[in-house]
């Protein structure tokens, strides 16, 4: 994709440096000054685009998604540089519209079957214009940044075309009508509701449930929202209904159709903790919604939209502090996102692995490799079964544990941190690139 093969190298190399040492600054990243200069003059390389990184990556997690029920999870974030916007040249204001920032919205895929990551589908990253000349209600839809919802389903359904099945899921920013509209035909949906919208035989959407039965309950696992915030089962009663929405009245889709029909599922908590607000999720979907298994179904798939929240913290300042970066041009700011955003993705796959994966190791690793890693494997296995490599060759599991031990991992004690992870993928890195130099 790069059109230079030193380029695509030097692109593995500066995502391995990122996962090993936890940082998107360019001095921790280069280690020198020389080192780092290297790697600001390949974020500046005319080879080097967000466009490029990215469907690199994308290729990738479709060879990997061939055949799998796969969910295409996607959100926005802000990179706000409140407190370090000295220097900052061409960004235009974060969200709240004055401090200089700007905005990545990525697809990920994930694995129904394992709750797996399984890589990065489509990204886009922009910064806005500091004055918008034309009212927003008078744009059109593809002049809106709205628009990004209906771009990042159609990446989704083209990129992995190969899948068995493709769900996009989103939260509430992305209840708009085009998405509902226009969206790839092999594409289903599962969007969290924000607006109380009109139905074609009146009445509003929010009171469409009010006079159905539950359809039963069941128990959603809710991920922890923070540090110190702690994971927790939450009882959540089901109900569901079809509803037929009708068109806004608004200058921008009047070519759309006059209705279109979904189901509509409410998951409601009940008996709530005292100190948590109660889970109350309408959910959109094109999944046919009858019984009380069906309405499970689509609660658990939209409980999965927290990995990509996960991917926005391990981007963030809980992991590989973007913000941080001492990098003051877009450009450079934005293809060095591009790397971050895969390697905070490489993070959770190794982290997640640590402690069992069905997923293959090619997630991360070249099949090519298998050789070498089966043979630093046995190096650092002992006598006893306890200290030998319980995992399939061929496994991300079996890739984890290597990485953990090469990190220092005593297999006799606690599973390993995300520390010990980083620390051992950078040697498990070297070691594999200088097995690839020494066969070729």
């Amino acid at each position: 994709m790069f059109g230079d093969i030193r380029v695509a190298r030097r692109a593995d190399w500066l995502i391995d440096r990122v996962v090993a040492i936890g940082s998107l600054v360019l001095r921790r990243i280069g280690e020198t000054r020389k080192g780092e200069l290297a790697v600001g003059r390949f974020l500046s390389s005319p080879y080097v685009s967000v466009d490029r990184i990215v469907k690199t990556a994308a290729a990738r997690t479709a060879i990997q998604c061939v055949g799998r029920r796969i969910l295409a999870v996607h959100d926005t974030t802000e990179i706000n540089f409140a407190g370090r916007e000295k220097k900052r040249r061409g960004f235009g204001p974060a969200g709240d519209g004055k401090t200089p920032g700007f905005f990545i919205h990525p697809v990920i895929a994930v694995e129904v079957e394992t709750e797996a990551v399984i890589g990065l589908v489509d990204a886009a990253i922009w910064t806005r214009t500091k004055q918008r000349s034309v009212a927003r209600r008078n744009r059109c839809f593809e002049d809106k940044e709205s628009a990004r919802w209906l771009a990042g389903g159609e990446a989704a359904a083209a990129v992995l075309c190969e899948a068995s099945s493709v769900t996009l899921v989103s939260d509430r920013e992305s209840d708009i009508y085009p998405l509902f509209a226009r969206k790839p035909e092999r594409l289903d949906l599962i969007i969290r509701v924000a607006q109380n919208r009109n139905l074609i035989e009146g009445g509003k959407l929010f009171d469409a449930v009010s006079d159905a039965k539950p359809l039963g309950s069941t128990n959603v696992r809710v991920a922890p929202r923070g540090p110190g915030d702690k994971e927790r089962i939450a009882t959540i009663e089901l109900r569901a209904t079809t509803v037929r929405i009708a068109r806004p009245k608004n200058n921008g889709v009047d070519d759309l159709p006059a209705m279109i029909e979904l189901t509509l599922v409410e998951a409601r908590e009940v008996d709530a903790p005292k100190a948590k607000t109660p889970i109350l999720w309408r959910l959109l979907t094109t999944y046919m919604v009858t019984t009380a298994a069906q309405a499970n179904e689509v609660v658990q798939l939209y409980r999965l939209r927290w990995r990509i929240e996960q991917t926005f913290r391990a981007l963030k300042s809980d992991g590989l502090a973007l913000e941080d970066s001492q990098v003051t041009a877009p450009q450079r700011m934005f293809n060095l996102a591009a790397i971050g955003l895969i390697a905070a993705i490489r993070t959770i796959q190794l982290v997640d692995a640590r402690d069992g994966s069905p997923r293959p190791a090619s997630d991360v690793i070249d099949d090519a490799s298998a050789p070498a890693l089966e043979r630093i494997s046995k190096t650092l296995e002992g006598n006893t079964e306890r200290q030998k490599n319980p995992h399939p060759l061929g496994s991300l599991a079996f890739v984890a544990w290597v990485a953990a031990r090469l990190g220092g991992w005593n297999c006799y004690y606690k599973p390993p941190g995300p520390k010990t992870m980083r620390t051992g993928w950078n040697r498990l890195a070297a070691m594999l690139e200088g097995y690839a130099l020494a066969t070729q």
